[in-house]
């Protein structure tokens, strides 16, 4: 036999075992599967949504995030028209902001070109901004029911255990078999309860990191990696290297003006980590009490009083940040604060600052969860 004969019964072998736990799968998830809001109706746009908000986040911290969501935003039109500062308010919490930019460019797109309804052809929303192709297959699976895989990372981990496959899951090599068992297996006429199925059993048994539910799982039957005892070897994924260690020093700058406290923040660069966001100023590296009094009087503002507001950590997917806070109050604003001279006149201006309340803060201006120690001090 052929390596490429070989490779074609091998394929249809795992193909075989596909098709008969899809039929274990489908009938386990109209069981046991878990009512979501998202599961209530088959609308595209609130799966489109969901699916957005569930990447690396967990379901039960999606909930309220999706209710507020829907709620001011709740169909494409509305979501093309939002502010971007709202839409960025709305998302505050979910993180990889890009994602919410990527929503409005999406629903504006899909308001010119298709009438404000997302297609479903998965070939036409897989070409959409933000949509790729698990969101495309769980779009075009579940809302139109095309058979069509949803691959992400608990359908690879399923799928590893279940053929005891010991292929790297992280390379998209693996990802590519993995859809292309799928789709030559999935059952056509219900394609979006076994994409649902498939997921659901990843989230709620076949576990990572550790021991499954084997005992509760529908496929335990035909699971080869549970009849070898390896399933807590499956999948297989190389580590990911080293986060980037970055300091900074955060500061908490806080005047009164009359009215009561505001505290100043600022809009990061349209490029880059966290663009285009709201953050409370920042320096690189740990500058100590000395720098911080350099760099305000860079800025032509006046240090009544500075306290130390503690360390923080928050890390990102490819950098760690090490904070160091400084709870500053300044002196009422004066006349020239905003003219800083010298090298610092190409730097962040005083006049960059946004001078806030709490409760606009809190209703109005996204900060990214970074912050969310130093938030107290508001």
């Amino acid at each position: 036999m052929t390596k490429r004969r070989e490779t074609e019964h091998i394929n249809a072998e795992k193909q075989k075992i596909i098709a008969r736990a899809a039929e274990l799968l489908v009938a386990w998830y109209r069981q046991e599967g878990r009512e979501l809001p998202w599961r209530k109706d088959r609308e595209a746009y609130r799966i489109w949504i969901s699916e957005i908000m569930l990447q690396q986040t967990r379901i039960e911290a999606v909930r309220p995030y999706y209710a507020r969501f829907m709620e001011e935003l709740p169909d494409i039109n509305s979501l093309a028209c939002v502010p971007e500062e709202r839409l960025l308010k709305l998302w505050e919490g979910l993180g990889y902001y890009s994602r919410a930019r990527n929503l409005q460019k999406c629903a504006r797109q899909v308001m010119e070109e298709y009438g404000g309804r997302l297609p479903s052809d998965y070939d036409k929303l897989v070409k959409l901004p933000g949509i790729g192709p698990y969101t495309a297959g769980a779009i075009a699976s579940i809302a139109y029911g095309q058979a069509v895989p949803a691959v992400d990372g608990n359908v690879l981990r399923v799928l590893a255990r279940l053929l005891a496959d010991r292929e790297d899951i992280g390379q998209p090599a693996a990802k590519k078999k993995a859809w292309k068992l799928l789709a030559a297996a999935m059952p056509q006429d219900c394609p979006g309860e076994f994409n649902e199925g498939i997921m659901e059993l990843g989230e709620t048994v076949c576990l990572p990191g550790g021991r499954p539910l084997c005992e509760k799982c529908p496929l335990e039957a035909l699971c080869e990696a549970h009849r070898q005892g390896i399933e807590e070897e499956l999948p297989v994924k190389a580590a990911a290297g080293p986060r980037r260690r970055e300091e900074r020093t955060v500061l908490l700058l806080w005047r009164e003006d009359g009215t009561g406290r505001r505290t100043a923040i600022r809009r990061r660069p349209a490029k880059g980590l966290l663009a285009g966001m709201y953050e409370f100023p920042s320096l690189d590296g740990f500058v100590g009490e000395e720098g911080v009094r350099k760099y305000l009087d860079g800025l032509g503002l006046v240090p009544l009083r500075i306290e130390e507001a503690g360390r923080a950590r928050h890390v990102f997917s490819h950098v760690e940040w090490e904070m160091e806070g400084y709870l500053v109050q300044l002196a009422p604003a004066g006349g020239g604060e905003d003219m800083p001279e010298g090298d610092e006149a190409d730097k962040v201006k005083a006049a960059d600052f946004l001078y806030v309340d709490s409760e606009q803060m809190k209703e109005s201006y996204a900060l990214p969860s970074a912050f969310r120690a130093y938030m107290k001090w508001v």
